[in-house]
């Protein structure tokens, strides 16, 4: 077997997703306990009142106790290399999360065992789905009270369209919470251990019916667990590996993150049954992982990453062949070559520079402006990878800068946040006052601090009542356009790259327009030119 196919092999490059405070960061953060990469949970930069968790690396995160930003932890664990990507569950952050799903096999969606499933959640697990991504499920928090284990199950059929298998299931729950039964493996695991920060002992006990179950959990709970688990094997179907890889079936683990319970067994199934790198849809074909010639897309721009050294980073997922650090590769919208002589492979906030990457790795490129979300990098084919969303902004404020002292600071820290695609930058053409659009309301608290922090730039913000930015085509000089252009200046304004927007204040107004110049053609996104 070449070495191209064995490294491929050995990778699985996988997302975690949830609601907010499911305890999906917290599950990253014991993934990498488990896996051997830390040896303490919050074991990053920390003060004696706060830990933070390690993929939380942006002080805000800190702060804040959310997270607002995709980050990458790689380590290996028994033989295969693991490739995690956190992403943040707030749905103010949801497109970081969206693009990210771009660059994953397969998913852990992590469900809070006290509230079911949850709005963000189906949102997130469409997407997955819209993308055939494989998705397991860890039903977190069992160490607290919680649902009924069929009720759960019904919430994912109902809620998510999924088709449960389960892996493992609970033993009571909160404090009456005595461990899981594998399922298929016939062993039940003893919660035993309060220790949040170290690896837990727990003992194992073989086969449901050994006499030392009733003596461990007691005549009722092995009633039940015998009852439940004759209904499990009646109403779901058994485990088939190619079903879960096709979307078909999901497994569906128990456990408690905080308490570390269930997360080794997690790990375990995980690189057992997930995927390795699969191939990617591209404009012109599908492109195999074991292609010889490298490509690979930015799905992710990140500035200031080390603070210190004030350095802006693009993520690249690589989809096939084998990525060389100081080789010359072919930037396909700029038409132009470009060599990288410190790639980095991540570690939350650490990184070292790597040699050699494969499919399914995901590093960090030295970046001086070169790079869009979107963009490939290939041995020289014009690659065009799709399938990496867009999106259109829905609320609007203007940017007030409050220290003139400091403008070059600000138009700096604006101008690479935007390249991050966490907000998007418009320029008035009547009067040239900038205005920023989010996807949500959070990224204007977010872009604050940052641009204080990280450029030292101070800036205000002041409503406006903006309902909706559409992009216009002005190919077609036709009179519709003309007298558009004429009647409706005090709303056009130009983009990051110079395209011409007009930013309706009501969806009545932007009816009206359409009706009123239907020859003007208006998008909803700003890449209509490559449609």
């Amino acid at each position: 077997m070449e070495v191209l196919e064995k490294e491929i092999l050995k990778r699985r490059t996988f997302g975690i997703i949830s609601h907010p405070d499911a305890g999906k960061t917290t599950l990253t953060e014991k993934l990498l306990l488990f896996g051997g990469a830390i040896h303490q949970a919050g074991a990053v930069k920390s003060n004696k009142i706060r830990k933070g968790a390690t993929s939380d690396f942006m002080e805000i995160e800190r702060q804040r106790g959310i997270s607002v930003a995709t980050s990458v932890l790689a380590f290996h664990y028994n033989e295969k290399k693991i490739n995690i990507l956190d992403t943040p569950g707030h749905k103010d952050f949801a497109e970081d999360t969206y693009r990210t799903l771009t660059a994953v096999d397969s998913v852990i969606v992590v469900i809070d065992g006290a509230k079911g499933v949850e709005e963000q959640t189906k949102k997130l697990v469409e997407v997955c789905r819209m993308r055939s991504i494989p998705m397991i499920v860890f039903i977190n928090k069992m160490d607290r009270n919680a649902l009924d284990s069929f009720d759960l199950f019904d919430q994912l059929e109902e809620h998510l369209k999924l088709h449960p298998v389960p892996i493992t299931f609970p033993i009571g729950d909160g404090l009456d919470f005595k461990g899981i039964y594998h399922i298929s493996n016939d062993t039940i695991m003893l919660f035993s251990s309060d220790d949040k920060q170290h690896l837990p002992t727990y003992e194992l006990i073989e086969h449901l019916d050994s006499p030392q179950v009733i003596a461990a959990i007691g005549a009722q709970h092995s009633k039940d667990l015998h009852e439940h688990t004759e209904v499990v094997k009646e109403l779901y179907p058994m485990f088939e590996i190619s079903k879960y890889l096709s979307g078909e079936i999901h497994p569906i683990m128990f456990g408690s993150a905080l308490k570390n319970f269930g997360v080794k067994e997690l790990l375990d199934t995980l690189i057992e049954i997930a995927p390795h790198p699969k191939p990617q849809h591209s404009e012109n074909r599908e492109v195999q992982p074991t292609e010889k010639n490298f490509s690979g897309f930015v799905f992710k721009i990140h500035a200031n990453m080390d603070p210190k050294h004030r350095d802006r980073l693009a993520f690249l997922k690589i989809v096939s062949g084998t990525f060389r650090r100081n080789t010359p590769y072919h930037h396909v919208r700029l038409n132009k070559k470009l060599k990288f002589s410190s790639p980095n492979a991540f570690f939350a906030e650490k990184r070292k520079i790597v040699e050699t990457s494969y499919p399914g790795d995901i590093i960090g490129l030295h970046d001086t402006g070169n790079f869009k979300i979107g963009d490939s990098l290939t041995d020289g084919e014009k690659l065009v990878f799709k399938g990496i969303p867009s999106f259109s902004p829905e609320h609007f404020r203007y940017i007030i800068n409050q220290n003139p002292l400091k403008t070059k600071q600000l138009n700096k820290g604006i101008d690479q946040l935007m390249d991050e695609g966490v907000a998007q930058l418009f320029t008035l053409q009547i009067n040239g006052r900038q205005i920023i659009g989010t996807v949500g309301i959070l990224q204007f608290e977010v872009i604050q601090y940052r641009l204080l922090h990280e450029y030292g730039a101070e800036c205000s913000y002041e409503m406006l009542p903006v309902y909706k930015a559409c992009w216009i085509d002005q190919n077609s000089q036709s009179e519709d356009l003309m007298a558009f252009l004429k009647l409706k200046q005090k709303f056009l304004a130009f983009d990051k790259n110079n395209q011409l927007v007009f930013l309706a204040d009501s969806k009545f107004t932007l009816s009206h327009t359409q009706q009123k110049f239907p020859k003007v053609k208006f998008h909803f996104q700003s890449e209509f030119d490559a449609d």
